[in-house]
């Protein structure tokens, strides 16, 4: 039985269902962390690839317009007296509703997609979009002091996570007096927005390896 990771270059979820025997690839635009000679990366569009016929698929598809974070970058800064329907564009990006419809129609393409499969996004739109998640889980649950909420979409026969290792998240007051999770308060912006994204939207291990502890045996051909 075949796995997919839609839309992951880091590779760090697949290796944790490789660990378990699992028959799993990754496919993203970027090459594999790991390397332009990695064997079972895929690297192009993955809509093509959805049609190879998986048996489960997960996938992490860009979340950059749909996050209830970007909801700032929608209107003109000087409009918030104003009714919604009566604001203008945000200046520095006035095609950012046409991105977001994009990103939404994108996010849909993984729904239905395999007999088994998994959408994970931040808190965002897709929940007024498409449907709210199945669960929110959060790093801390799985042994990580980095806060960051996260939904994930279950297809039928897919259990919800169970917390593996429950931490305390670390805070950081900012001169604002704003609370802010550490590691993403101190994101390096100086390194661009390109590198501080990256960062921002890094997978952590504990909840990988809760993944491939928890749903492996939907996959392995012995347990049926």
């Amino acid at each position: 039985m075949k796995l997919l990771l839609a839309c992951e270059e880091s590779c760090t979820v697949r290796e944790a269902f490789r660990q378990k025997g699992i028959n799993a690839y990754s496919c993203d635009l970027q090459q594999s962390r790991l390397g332009a000679e990695d064997p079972y990366h895929i690297q192009g569009d993955v809509i093509p690839i959805l049609k190879r016929g998986w048996d489960m698929v997960i996938a992490f598809p860009t979340c950059t317009y749909l996050t209830v974070t970007g909801n700032k970058w929608f209107y003109h800064p000087d409009d918030k007296h104003l009714e919604t329907k009566d604001r203008r564009p945000h200046p520095n990006f006035p095609n950012r509703k046409k991105q977001q419809s994009e990103g939404a129609e994108f996010f849909m393409e993984f729904v239905d997609c395999a007999p088994l499969w998994v959408i994970e996004n931040p808190v965002g739109c897709m929940s007024r979009i498409y449907r709210k998640p199945n669960q929110i889980v959060c790093p801390t649950m799985f042994g990580h002091k980095q806060p960051k909420r996260t939904c994930l979409w279950l297809s039928e026969g897919v259990p919800p996570l169970e917390a593996t290792n429950e931490v305390e998240g670390e805070y950081t007051i900012a001169e604002s007096g704003k609370k802010y999770p550490t590691w993403y308060h101190y994101a390096d912006k100086s390194k661009g927005q390109a590198h501080r994204a990256k960062i921002i939207s890094k997978f952590f291990q504990g909840m990988a390896d809760a993944m491939a502890d928890q749903w492996w045996h939907l996959l392995d051909d012995t347990c049926f």
